[in-house]
């Protein structure tokens, strides 16, 4: 992974000291709180219901088990002994002290992290496979883009403060695992008809409000450019992206209105007059990065390991969490390991200061230090030999991180909701653990099969419910909460954006009608067929009148979600 150099750690280290000064300035009353709340958001820092919340940066989803470890100790000593881990692949802290925060600050900085750019209207924390490196299938290794484009755009002075927040992804191959289709800006790892390396570029994609896929804005971009025509798109978006109406200020805003095709022929008048300017890479800046992605030392070993083919023979158990939570690696005798955060009774993505050691210690043991985090809120181990499979197991299913429902109903997305956000209309977690406690059966889960159910406490949309198989947004009808249930989203290249069935419910109603949209769906299936097939086959209409059975819903609602 990328280690700091001198510079890093020195502009860091200068970030620390700062902010501390500023606090201090805030508690001497020598800043306003107006004056005080950009300097804050500049460091990650909101103002929440409770208390602050403090989101950490993690570049790409990737972790050392000692900077694991750092959060860890930071959860115990300044919060309240867990963190959350959200689906922009960072943690969050929302019990946390104002005057605490430069030492946290101080302490993250000690093992190369920071909480720079995960809040404002600026270049967000880039996202990326969280398998990369090791992915069957992948193009390359989209871990090095990431982290050149986090370096440019790290303090860039002209992207700054751009009309609204700016979220990238890189995906390494056609499988598309980042999702780039839901993000302002995205950018896929392909080959053109030579064999050389480049980018398939997404833009305007985004959720929230008014959810938009991103559109191809060009098929193929030669590596070199990669700075260049991300600085042309930025720029088109600075100058024409509506500072007027904080709705309607995202990027996927000013692409639908001028359309893509308008866009596009902007953008290329744009970037022809940065095109092999400074910016463009070369293979020596490249390399400079790619070093720090290097193969780790793996051991020849046999392709299929006879210990774990007895293993699971001997363990049904064992088993069905290989088949979930254990997924293929490019290298013969080794695997990734999915390691859950989704227990009932617990908020999903929440992760205690001791599991957060006992995954550190798993990093090393059976690894090579390194830990990812995805867009689902769980944790990975990208290099797990096979023959290690079902020591980590046991000691994963000790921890309480080894339910086997990657891919499930049971492995739902959730923001934080009414419980800690600020903004949020209504309360998450709640809603989450009572479709929990309806789908305990492992067996019943199977059945159903792949699904993704996605909740969000409003339309800032942080738990991604449009793009759920199944979505429930929460909304607020005169000071009560409901929730809206929409039907039909999906990722990756297949993505699509779900639509409402109808008017909102009341909390107590949202486990049943999942419960009867599932039943549904297991009615009408075809053999082999997926949720999301039966859905695009059959259509909303039996869905939606099924799940409406026995429940009072509001009358006359306005669909929020597509507003």
């Amino acid at each position: 992974m990328y280690r700091y150099d001198e510079y890093d750690r020195r502009i860091v280290r200068e970030r620390v000291d700062q902010f501390r000064d500023q606090t201090r300035r805030f508690f001497a009353n020598e800043l306003t709180e107006d004056e005080f709340r950009p300097l804050r958001l500049q460091n990650g820092l909101y103002m929440q219901r409770h208390a602050h919340m403090l989101r950490i940066a993690v570049p790409y989803g990737l972790l050392s088990s000692d900077q694991l470890r750092m959060l860890g100790k930071i959860t115990s000593r300044y919060d309240r002994g867990y963190g959350h881990f959200s689906t922009r692949q960072n943690l969050q802290l929302n019990w946390i002290k104002l005057a605490d925060v430069p030492d946290i600050l101080s302490d993250l900085a000690d093992v190369e992290m920071h909480a720079i750019q995960t809040s404002g209207n600026c270049i967000r924390n880039i996202t990326t496979d969280p398998l990369a490196g090791g992915a069957i299938g992948e193009v390359s290794d989209p871990r090095p883009w990431a982290e050149i484009l986090r370096q440019w755009s790290t303090f860039h002075p002209e992207f700054a403060y751009l009309p609204r927040k700016y979220k990238v992804a890189f995906s390494g191959g056609e499988a598309d695992v980042a999702n780039v289709r839901i993000h302002d800006m995205g950018f896929q790892m392909v080959r053109d008809e030579a064999g050389e390396l480049g980018f398939r570029v997404w833009v305007g994609g985004g959720l929230g409000r008014t959810p938009i896929l991103a559109q191809v804005a060009r098929e193929f971009l030669p590596w070199q450019h990669l700075l260049s025509y991300s600085e042309a798109i930025l720029r088109l978006y600075n100058r024409y992206g509506r500072r007027d109406n904080i709705y309607k200020a995202r990027i996927k805003i000013l692409v639908k209105a001028v359309g893509i095709t308008e866009f596009t022929r902007q953008l290329e008048e744009e970037w022809s007059h940065l095109r092999d300017g400074p910016s463009t890479l070369t293979q020596a800046e490249v390399d400079r990065v790619a070093v720090h992605f290097q193969r780790p030392a793996y051991e020849t070993l046999p392709e299929k390991d006879v210990l774990l083919k007895i293993a699971k023979r001997d363990s049904a158990e064992f088993a069905t969490w290989t088949r979930r939570n254990v997924h293929p690696h490019r290298e013969p005798g080794y695997a990734a390991v999915t390691l859950s955060l989704k227990t009932h009774d617990v908020a999903p993505g929440d992760a205690t200061t001791e599991q957060m050691n006992i995954v550190a210690d798993f990093a090393d043991r059976f690894g090579f230090g390194e830990l990812r985090v995805t867009q689902a809120q769980n944790l990975v181990l990208s290099d797990v030999k096979q023959r290690d499979l079902f020591a980590l197991w046991q000691e994963a299913k000790a921890a309480g991180l080894a339910s086997p429902t990657v891919g499930l109903l049971a492995d739902m997305v959730t923001c934080p909701g009414g419980d800690f956000c600020s903004l949020a209309n209504a309360r998450s977690i709640p809603v989450a653990q009572g479709i929990q406690a309806q789908f305990t059966d492992q067996a019943l889960l199977e059945d159903i099969g792949d699904m993704k159910l996605n909740i969000s406490g409003c339309m800032n949309a942080c738990g991604h419910h449009s793009a759920g198989h199944i979505g429930i947004l929460g909304v607020d009808k005169n000071g009560a909460e409901f929730y809206q249930v929409t039907l039909g989203g999906a990722w990756g290249m297949e993505a699509s954006l779900g639509k409402v069935i109808g008017p909102s419910v009341a909390a107590d109603d949202v486990p049943g009608v999942v419960s009867r949209i599932v039943d549904h769906y297991r009615k009408e299936r075809t053999t082999g067929e997926r949720f999301i097939d039966t859905y695009r086959r059959i259509g909303i209409g039996g869905f939606k009148t099924r799940a409406y059975e026995n429940v009072k819903p509001i009358a006359e609602e306005r669909e929020v979600v597509n507003g």
